[in-house]
């Protein structure tokens, strides 16, 4: 019969293409706070839920790219809140702005550079080098602010174009997820980084240099960090030492992990880190207009995690036997 016939094509594509399960759940979510949330289909609530997901999108690539090689970043939510403290540091200078975002970003990506040798070189796990490298730059941050927020740039097409514009950090986020999605999908590097993920050893053995992948990867993912958080802060209009931190990196990598990407290695997508993030800010809007208590937003992101942790198991199961 035709109905089961697209029944069974629908249920093909949810086993094959992890993104649509997450999606599904997305759309869900939305009509029910739509439904029960008085104001949610407003633009205004839009333009919320889009403060709330990009920084956690733009970081959320960079670790996916991690996560897939078998590694992470936790010190990318404070490179997220230092970077802007370097960009002021090179305006201050006489640097011109669009200048000095572009070295403030190349800076944090070096830090990621120095995470990826230390774990590349030292074969120290990258939990703990990046563990390190958090408390580091929360000092850093702390220091070069004089632990007090700074004015941001408010002026300037610049400016403008990086943040300050109603929608530009969504812009931007969802542009560096259909740059790095096709990095990850249609590029050598992104299928070695797979490769590196789910067998390290035989990587090696057929000649793929699995440090270099892990070091370019690390760099990526805390220069999109730095770039996410002068993001944020033109958004806002001042630079905060309290801004990102552990928060921001950990959403963003329970984007990644809800969105599909395997904490293990070897598997994953940045466009469902672009949907777990937006599954995140939905549910986190959803209950400020439905008068949920906040923290109730932890109790059901740890639900989350867990449930697309094993979902994504049964998933994997089901995609080998289609396969087969």
């Amino acid at each position: 019969m035709p109905g089961k016939d697209l029944a069974a094509v629908v249920g093909r594509g949810l086993i094959r293409r992890r993104e649509l399960s997450i999606l599904v759940v997305c759309v869900a979510a939305g009509i029910y706070f739509a439904a029960t949330g008085s104001g949610f289909t407003s633009t205004e609530n839009y333009h919320t839920i889009a403060q709330f997901v990009a920084p956690w999108i733009i970081i959320g690539a960079g670790e996916v790219m991690l996560l897939i090689c078998g590694q992470i970043d936790l010190s990318a939510g404070f490179v997220f809140t230092l970077t802007p403290f370097i960009l002021t540091s090179f305006t201050d200078d006489g640097m011109p702005l669009l200048l000095a975002i572009i070295c403030a970003v190349l800076v944090s990506s070096l830090v990621g550079v120095v995470n990826g040798l230390i774990h590349t070189v030292f074969n120290l796990a990258s939990f703990i080098v990046t563990l390190g490298m958090a408390f580091f730059l929360e000092g850093m941050s702390l220091i070069a602010s004089d632990a007090q927020p700074e004015a941001a740039p408010a002026s300037g097409w610049v400016a403008h174009a990086f943040g300050l514009s109603r929608w530009s950090e969504l812009i931007w986020a969802l542009v560096i997820v259909a740059v790095m999605q096709a990095l990850l999908t249609t590029t050598r590097f992104g299928v070695n980084t797979q490769a590196v993920g789910s067998n390290p050893t035989g990587s090696a053995e057929s000649g793929i240099r699995i440090n270099r992948i892990k070091i370019v990867n690390f760099a990526l993912c805390s220069g999109l960090a730095g770039l996410g958080g002068i993001l944020d802060g033109i958004r806002v209009g001042s630079f905060d030492p309290t801004n990102g931190g552990n928060e921001t990196m950990f959403l963003a990598v329970a984007s990644a992990v809800i969105g599909g990407t395997a904490l293990l290695g070897g598997s994953g997508t940045i466009l469902g880190a672009l949907l777990g993030a937006l599954l995140l800010g939905i549910v986190y809007d959803g209950f400020n207009l439905t008068g949920v208590n906040a923290n109730a937003f932890d109790v059901v992101l740890g639900i989350a995690i867990i449930a697309a942790m094993l979902l994504n198991v049964y998933l994997g199961k089901l995609r080998g036997r289609v396969g087969r």
